[in-house]
């Protein structure tokens, strides 16, 4: 039932907008246009299968009005709006529709839709012939769509001949000869070039795309033929090129931490363990020393002199990643049958706490989310951009209800992209990846100005936060920024859930150097068991602290309070913010503009 509901809801809102568009009489070029475009996203929208409208006549109206619009639109205009990204063309009805258009415009469909397999293979043989030879342009196709195209005839995927020629060819040949297209396999070939994971080069131009679409199709070509070698890639045996494009990197070279050696008389490793081996053999435990001389010897060289065991000594290797930094030591003398000394075996091993930190299951959770949160910025900004096109008429004019959907959609696109910001924040805070600006801050005068700009909301519910100062400058260790950005978080949520009529009490003032700012709960938090998860909606639309609720804002303003050196917490019914105080020398003046008066003193 509810699948039917969801079908239904959607025909009928297809049927809304595809009647909104065929009830336009556009006269001018710019219309003209925009209407164009208009049913290329709408009927391009439609994937196979799906009832795309209870009205059937209506569909056939609009093929009928985009083959007028045809004859008033050029090709080449057409060809491009086509080729225009932000629009999705997964209709096979469409693509067939436009195949049967001018030789740019077929081009430029074929070249643009996005079909699954069964789309191509069913649609294929409904093209012309001469729509065909457009598929040979494709390299993102797949196996079973170009094993089709070959069956049909279409494989000669061919390149102009070179323009440089012998005079002889020359002769051959009048003026008036097109460009001759030979298929590749017999196309000259000026030197040899050795096989590549990529595509061969290709123009973008001559194949009708832009440099980003051409661009995007090599990335592609890239990624289907890395997937050939994935395994090889993934043992660190493949010396393919990589791209950034967000996949799982290889893993980083390994620290070798322990490796058994034998030394020969002399000091020069002859023997090395597992993987080590190549990396070390050949390398001198110590410096050839001068005969006689024993002047300047560390613990190892007076170890090696006496022909003693070496316990514990520290030394460093120099080479291969894997093996170079610090090492300890631990060996035994080896002699021969003869009692003559043979030199050393042993081992090394890293020092206690050499390695490489090991990230905290927080530190690996929070990584997680930051990769997760660009992920998410990607489509979210691209959809920001979008609409923002749209509302701006950067393509052509557009119908004012078109234009205020699209400012919508950039509003909220803007305050998602704002959500992430406060939670990739709050991630690199919490795990100490981010620090904050030091600085000095008149706290005074930063919250007198932030309750001033709540005011004006409060105010009309007869709701508002009234402040209670001791002597002052209160002069935070924190840059004015960050400071005056905590203060708004704070304050703004604990204002956004003031009830008509309530008032809250806050307090500013200096002990045990920090200053403590003190602030009622509102009646809206006062329930909650732990405010920072607290999931309260600011009470009205106007004071909006952060998208994710009072718990989340709290809590991020907590983590920027603890990386400045203080802290926040609850005490009964308030609310403690504390930040560390500027330290002042005896004599200093001090002069604050809280409140919009000027308090001046000697400290």
């Amino acid at each position: 039932m509810h699948a039917f509901v969801r079908r239904l809801e959607l025909e009928m809102f297809f049927d809304d907008r595809l009647a909104t568009v065929l009830r336009q009489r556009a006269s001018s070029d710019v219309g003209l246009r925009t209407q164009f475009r208009q049913l290329l996203d709408i009927l391009g929208a439609v994937r196979p299968g799906e009832s795309s409208a209870r009205d059937p006549g209506l569909v056939a109206a609009a093929w009928l009005r985009m083959d007028a619009l045809a004859d008033q639109i050029s090709a080449s205009d057409r060809a491009k709006m086509i080729r225009e990204p932000g629009w999705r063309f997964r209709n096979p009805e469409l693509a067939a529709h436009l195949a049967d258009f001018e030789p740019d415009v077929a081009s430029a469909a074929l070249g643009r839709a996005q079909l699954s397999s069964e789309d191509w293979s069913a649609l294929i043989p409904r093209l012309p012939v001469r729509a065909r030879g457009f598929m040979r342009l494709r390299r993102d196709l797949p196996v079973d769509v170009s094993i089709l195209l070959e069956r049909l005839g279409v494989h000669d995927r061919g390149l102009p001949t070179p323009q440089a020629r012998s005079p002889e060819s020359a002769a051959e040949h009048s003026p008036e000869t097109a460009p001759v297209i030979v298929p590749q396999s017999i196309a000259p070939t000026p030197s040899p070039t050795p096989d590549l994971p990529t595509s061969p080069p290709f123009d973008p131009a001559s194949e009708g795309r832009s440099e980003i679409s051409a661009l995007v199709e090599r990335i592609a070509q890239f990624k289907r033929t890395r997937e050939t070698s994935r395994e090889a890639a993934q043992d660190g045996d493949s010396n393919e090129p990589r791209l950034p494009l967000g996949e799982e990197q290889s893993r980083a070279p390994r620290l070798i931490q322990a490796f058994g050696f034998a030394a020969d008389a002399g000091g020069r490793i002859e023997w090395a363990d597992g993987e080590a081996a190549a990396m070390v053999i050949g390398t001198r435990l110590i410096a050839q020393q001068q005969l006689g001389s024993n002047t300047g010897l560390g613990p190892l060289e007076r170890a090696f002199a006496r022909r003693q065991p070496i316990v514990a000594a520290s030394t460093e290797l120099d080479g291969a990643s894997a093996i170079a930094g610090k090492w300890t030591l631990d060996a035994q003398p080896r002699f021969t049958d003869d009692g003559n000394f043979a030199g050393y075996f042993g081992r090394f091993r890293r020092p206690a706490g050499s390695g490489a930190a090991v990230p905290s299951a927080a530190a690996r959770d929070a990584d997680r989310i930051r990769q997760l949160l660009h992920e998410l910025r990607t489509p979210v900004t691209a959809v920001q951009g979008y609409a923002e096109v749209i509302q701006q008429q950067l393509f052509g004019g557009a119908p004012h209800e078109y234009r205020a959907l699209a400012a919508a959609i950039a509003g909220d696109a803007a305050r998602i992209l704002a959500g992430f910001e406060e939670l990739d924040r709050l991630a690199r805070l919490e795990t100490g990846a981010l620090e904050i600006d030091a600085g000095e801050s008149d706290l005074t005068d930063l919250v007198h100005r932030t309750i001033r700009q709540l005011d004006h909301v409060l105010q009309p519910r007869m709701a508002g936060i009234a402040l209670e100062s001791g002597n002052g400058p209160y002069l935070a260790a924190l840059d004015p920024d960050q400071a005056e950005a905590l203060l708004w978080r704070l304050l703004a949520t604990l204002g956004g859930g003031c009830s008509a009529g309530e008032m809250l009490e806050a307090g500013l003032s200096a002990q045990g150097g920090l200053i403590r700012l003190t602030c009622d709960l509102p009646a809206q938090l006062l329930g909650e068991d732990d405010i920072f998860t607290a999931e309260a909606k600011p009470i009205g639309t106007a004071i909006n602290a952060g998208l994710f609720g009072a718990g989340f804002a709290l809590r991020l303003a907590r983590a920027e309070a603890r990386a400045a050196g203080g802290g926040l917490t609850r005490d009964g019914e308030t609310i403690v913010l504390t930040l560390p105080q500027v330290k002042k020398t005896l004599g200093e003046t001090y002069t604050s503009g809280a409140d919009g008066g000027e308090i001046s003193g000697t400290i």
